[in-house]
Parts: C-alpha cells; sequence; structure tokens
C-alpha cells in the first residue's frame, strides 16, 4: 500500500508524505504544501486539520471510545480518581505509591494563595462571573511567583512544581471566585481534606459551621473532574497549545484555556442544560411539549445536553456519568421538578424513534448538569467545575509543545477576500 499522497495542481503532480497514527488514524501532511505549489488548504473551524501529533488522548467518536494514555475512560472511572489520572495524564504513565504521595503531597503544599492576592478578589464586583474571576487570577497569581515571571522555554527546572501549583491552586481559585461573586469570606483550605472534599469545603463551609461532607457528593463531584480531565484537541485545549507556542508561561497558556472553555458552545454546555429545563418549568411544561417542539425544526427549541460533535454513537463518559446521577439523586432523596423533566427528557432521547435514529443521547453535559445542580453548586460555576476538571489535559498539552525539539510557533493562513489595492482618500472627498 502506498504511503503517499498525489495531488494535481496546475497541471503539476506533487506527492505529499502520509502518517498512520498508533490507533491507525490516517492523515496527508501539508505542512510544505505552500512552498511547494503556492497553495494552503482550507478549512472552516479545523474540523479536518491535524494541528498537532499528541500521545495523550485517544477518541473514537464512531465507536464511542475514549481513552487516557490509551486506558479506557471506562476502566479508570470504576478504579481510579481525580488526582492519579491527572498524573497519568500529564505524566504519562500511572503513578506508584510513592510517586501519587509525592504529588499528593505537593498539591497539599501548594494550594495556598499569596495573602496579597486577597486585594486582587475585593477588586471584582459582587456578582462577577466566577468564570471571569478565575481566569484574571490565574494569571495574576503567576505574578506572585519570580521564576514564573522569569519564564525560559523548555529550561525550567521547577516545572513539576508548577504543574503542582496550578492543579492545586485552580480550585482554591476557583472556590474564591464563588465566595467572592455571592459577597462570602473566604474560606481556607484544610491541609487534612483531600482534593475534592478540600474544594467542597472552601465553596460551602462558614467561618464558624463546616460543610458536611457527604462522601457520595464528593465521589461524584471527583468523577466530573476525571471524567472531563482531556479529550482531544477541543477548543479550549487547542487555545492553550497555541498560546503555549508563543512560549508564554504554563499560567497564562492555561488562562487563556479557561477564556476559550467559558463560551457556551464549549464548557458552557451544561449550563445550557439547566437553563433549558428552568425555561420548561416556567413554560408550566412538564417536557411532554418541549419534546413535540425539539422535533419540529421550525419550532427553534433544540434538546440541550443531546448529541456531540464528537461522538456518533453514545459519549461513553455520559453512560458512566449516568449510573453516578441515579445513584446521587437515590441517596440525597432530593425532589426538585426540574430533575424530574431532565428525568422524562432523557427518557425521550433513549426511547422516541425521532432521537434514537439521529443518535441525539443524552452527553455527559446532560447528565453532570443535573449532579451539580442536585449537590448545591450553582449554575455560575459549572463552567468552572469543568476548567478545574480539564487543567490536566491542558497541563499535558502544554508540556507536549514544551518537549518537542522542534516547536514553533502557531500561525495560521487565511484566504483574503476583501478590496484589492486601496488608497486613502481626504475626509473632505468621502462619501
Amino acid at each position: 500500500m502506498s504511503n503517499e499522497a498525489k495531488l494535481e495542481l496546475d497541471g503539476k503532480s506533487y506527492t505529499l508524505p502520509t502518517l498512520t497514527g498508533s490507533e491507525h488514524e490516517k492523515a496527508v501532511d501539508v505542512s510544505a504544501l505552500r512552498a511547494n505549489t503556492g497553495y494552503i488548504t482550507i478549512d472552516d473551524g479545523y474540523g479536518n486539520t491535524g494541528s498537532c501529533v499528541s500521545n495523550i488522548t485517544f477518541i473514537d467518536g464512531d465507536k464511542g471510545i475514549l481513552r487516557y494514555r490509551g486506558i479506557p475512560i471506562e476502566e479508570l472511572a470504576e478504579k481510579s480518581n481525580f488526582i492519579e489520572t491527572a498524573y497519568l495524564i500529564i505524566y504519562g504513565t500511572l503513578p506508584t505509591r510513592a510517586q501519587l504521595k509525592v504529588f499528593s503531597d505537593q498539591l497539599t503544599d501548594h494550594q495556598f494563595l499569596h495573602e496579597d492576592m486577597k486585594y486582587h478578589f475585593q477588586g471584582f464586583p459582587t456578582g462577577a462571573h466566577p468564570m471571569a474571576i478565575l481566569s484574571s487570577m490565574i494569571n495574576a497569581a503567576s505574578c506572585f511567583d519570580e521564576g514564573l515571571m522569569n519564564w525560559k522555554w523548555g529550561k525550567n527546572q521547577q516545572f513539576d512544581t508548577y504543574v503542582a501549583k496550578l492543579t492545586s491552586q485552580v480550585r482554591t481559585i476557583a472556590a474564591y471566585s464563588y465566595r467572592k461573586s455571592k459577597g462570602l469570606p473566604l474560606i481556607y483550605p484544610k491541609q487534612d481534606y483531600k482534593y475534592t472534599a478540600n474544594f467542597l469545603h472552601m465553596m460551602f463551609s462558614m467561618p464558624y459551621e463546616d460543610f458536611e461532607l457527604k462522601p457520595e457528593v464528593v465521589k461524584a463531584l471527583d468523577l466530573i473532574f476525571l471524567l472531563h480531565a482531556d479529550h482531544e484537541q477541543n477548543c479550549s485545549t487547542s487555545t492553550v497549545r497555541m498560546v503555549a507556542s508563543s512560549q508564554a508561561n504554563l499560567f497564562a497558556s492555561c488562562a487563556a484555556g479557561v477564556c476559550a472553555l467559558w463560551g457556551p458552545l464549549h464548557g458552557g454546555a451544561n449550563q445550557a442544560v439547566l437553563e433549558m429545563l428552568d425555561e420548561i418549568h416556567r413554560s408550566g411544561d412538564d417536557g411532554s411539549k418541549f419534546i413535540t417542539a425539539a422535533k419540529d425544526k421550525n419550532s427553534g427549541k433544540k434538546l440541550m445536553g443531546f448529541g456531540h460533535r464528537v461522538y456518533k454513537n453514545h459519549d461513553p463518559r455520559a453512560k458512566i456519568i449516568k449510573v453516578a446521577c441515579d445513584e446521587v439523586l437515590s441517596k440525597l432523596h432530593i425532589t426538585d421538578p426540574l430533575l424530574d423533566i431532565a428525568k422524562k427528557l432523557e427518557e425521550a432521547a433513549l426511547k422516541d424513534p425521532y432521537f434514537v435514529e439521529r443518535k441525539l443521547y443524552p452527553n455527559v453535559d446532560f447528565y453532570s448538569g443535573i449532579i451539580m445542580r442536585a449537590i448545591g453548586i450553582p449554575v455560575e460555576m459549572f463552567t468552572v467545575i469543568f476548567a478545574i476538571g480539564r487543567m490536566p489535559g491542558w497541563i499535558a498539552n502544554y508540556k507536549e509543545i514544551m518537549e518537542e525539539p522542534k516547536s514553533r510557533i502557531y500561525r495560521p493562513r487565511q484566504i483574503y477576500t476583501g478590496k484589492t489595492m486601496n488608497h486613502y482618500l481626504p475626509i473632505e472627498q468621502r462619501k
């Protein structure tokens, strides 16, 4: 079988090399296309463009497969936890007991923010969106570290320390962002609490009353973090790699990822699910009318949290989190009209031929939104939770670029469609 592609252009023939990944993914390498032919490729939204070669995460959307470093997401969800999975994603292998202890201890050592950062939080108005605060404060945190301010690309011996700092402090910043948005006093992390429990403590405890850490709640949130830890070259991860390619420091690059994640077409999807459920409830509908309207392309109604751009089958994360969702709702004995509507929509999507034929199955955003509402996390924090979970994937992609010996700054091309040669007109001559 030929491992080259042939291209015919302007009466000339060109040979393009091909690549095959470890999971038999195939690509035509057009890196030298413009230099050799004068042409570039146009691929709106980069849907058919491979921006990099990576060994972190593999997705097969047609088969519903997601693997971190080759390990199926189902195995990690059942047997691992977020911190162990974060180590796997960032460093490439599951940690030994000793390595995991060192990593966990580093997270504990670096969970506190510099005290002067309190003044930065105070500068935001009450009611500021937590994602705005999160992205700003990740950048601000880098200002309190001389090493980050004097970042030397590929030569910094403290990279592992910065990995631990960012992984740990993102949850502290996230919790403080929530407290600030509500006008509540900041709560310090506790040395003896583990990662996810500490985040819930910092979010919900009060100065003289600790939040009750129910095991099922901690477990469910840890699972949400794990399931979102990486997802190949999505919008925010590609943004992190884009910024990293300029040799910006780790904190700056990941802060850019937060901004990309904020959009409703990306990290805001689970927030859109709850807003849809709230709209249905306020209309007096139990979901039945909305389901009918969603099948009418002229109604303007769309089922949020159903289907996925990558997965043309079931989202493998959705299968896992559905079990956790049912377990949490059962153990917490929660009665909520929005959750009742969600269950009705889920039932319709799994049984109604219209949705089944179009493979519009509930995705991870649908169930994660329901779980977070059930455990008391407000809607405006949903995307922040996503950002905490995605941090290991962003760091791993940053690390990949930093370690690539031939790494160069990302610089996409364009096809210009504006005016041709034009001239300046004095203002008195303009119509």
